[in-house]
């Protein structure tokens, strides 16, 4: 359950001032890096399907460009926030340094649920959205990109209507587009799978063999289902996901201690990853409360859905035979909740080194595109693999070295390579 009261940016805040203490950083650095360099709020005026005019609130927060153009998703969520989406902003600076990739860190937003908006209603908002913010965009400022309920259909309509405002082809100024129109192999597999390789070097840091593993995985999104995925190509077995139920307004969470099978529960699935528990029932799941995914014996966890989901009060219920919870999501273990998973001895891979496949993966868009020449999946997993492989043992060895966790060691990487950026550019 997530504390109501829960507020990201600050979180996030609380982090870097943490790790900007041990790194003994001065305080103009530290007064520009906690803080977002530019915001845009806006309004988007959609004339509805019933004719009616509705407005919608959107954003685009850009928190640092000292290594290269800001890059982040954009959200379409009912429950979206300008704090949201400062934290999420400040988080892709630091992911996109701590994977050591030539961009810095943004993101945005739109107050509004697709889920009861038509497709035209959808597109009237990507367009408007562009409009807003055309300027402000692009392939050398910042280069936006999906995130939570958006999909490659709305970066092209952004696309389009960025490009008739500039009057050309600008296709590197968005990523995640659809093949064929700019968009990359293994884009879509890149978040999932880019956790699972940093899971995979973990267990192998510790001498476990992924194949006597169990896991249990918070969301059935497009991240939750390509790391199981390959989750169980390597061996591992699931037994546990759960995912939000758009009629009930809740989450419930599947379970099947033999393991999941992933195929029967994507067929189960909407598209945007909510399974229907009366066909999961008839096909043997257990369906519990959607918080009982964090209860589950098992030795992994991952979430792989919202912020805040591991918390003061949902780290308690953690099984003492989980050793290790990667992080799927963004932000989704608050300071408190660290705190007692130390006390747990379970290693944590924190997200921004977790869930970077998918920022890496658009990097590779981008440079495809701005090429005009496209790598196959095979090249395009493998690079991201290596990028993956790399940034986790940097981690994990300044970790052991210094004998800090490892949320601690990647931040000190990624805000010492952003802050060496300011510097150098005299902007601290």
């Amino acid at each position: 359950m997530a504390d109501k009261s829960f507020n990201a940016f600050a979180m996030a805040q609380q982090q870097f001032d943490r790790v900007a203490g041990m790194l003994d950083l001065d305080e103009g650095a530290r007064d520009l890096l906690r803080n977002p360099d530019r915001e845009f709020h806006f309004n988007i005026s959609v004339r509805m399907d019933d004719g009616s005019m509705k407005i919608f609130r959107g954003f685009r927060v850009q928190h640092n460009d000292a290594r290269g153009p800001c890059k982040g998703g954009i959200r379409f969520h009912p429950q979206e926030t300008v704090d949201t989406v400062r934290a999420l902003a400040t988080w892709m600076t630091w992911k996109c340094a701590v994977v050591d990739i030539p961009l810095g860190g943004g993101k945005g937003g739109v107050i509004c649920d697709p889920h009861h908006l038509s497709m035209r209603e959808q597109e009237a908002i990507c367009r408007g959205w562009v409009r807003q913010v055309a300027s402000n965009v692009g392939p050398v400022q910042d280069v936006p990109a999906p995130d939570v309920m958006t999909n490659g259909q709305h970066m092209l309509w952004m696309m389009d209507e960025y490009e008739q405002i500039h009057r050309g082809h600008f296709p590197g100024m968005i990523t995640g587009k659809p093949l064929g129109m700019g968009g990359s192999e293994g884009r879509t597999e890149a978040t999932g799978y880019g956790a699972i390789y940093t899971l995979r070097e973990a267990l192998n840091r510790k001498g476990i063999d992924v194949k006597q593993t169990t896991a249990s995985f918070q969301g059935f999104g497009n991240v939750a289902q390509f790391a199981i995925e390959l989750y169980h190509k390597l061996g591992g077995k699931t037994v546990c996901v759960s995912s939000w139920d758009q009629a009930d307004q809740t989450s419930y969470s599947f379970v099947r201690e033999s393991g999941i099978d992933l195929d029967e529960l994507r067929s189960f699935a909407d598209r945007f990853g909510g399974i229907d528990k009366d066909k999961a029932k008839a096909a043997g799941y257990e369906v519990l409360d959607g918080g009982a995914w964090i209860e589950q014996d098992v030795d992994i966890l991952l979430p792989c859905a919202l912020e805040n989901q591991v918390n003061a009060e949902t780290a308690k219920m953690i099984s003492d035979r989980v050793s290790f919870l990667c992080e799927g999501a963004n932000g989704p273990t608050t300071p408190e909740a660290d705190e007692i998973l130390a006390e747990k001895g379970i290693y944590v891979v924190p997200d921004f080194l977790c869930n970077a496949g998918g920022v890496t993966c658009s990097y590779f868009e981008q440079v495809q595109c701005n090429m005009n020449y496209f790598w196959p999946k095979d090249e395009v997993l493998e690079r991201l693999d290596t990028i993956m492989t790399k940034a986790f043992h940097a981690v994990a060895d300044l970790a052991e070295s210094q004998d800090v966790h490892m949320r601690d060691a990647a931040y000190m990487i990624a805000i010492q390579r952003v802050a060496e950026a300011c510097r150098l550019r005299g902007r601290v």
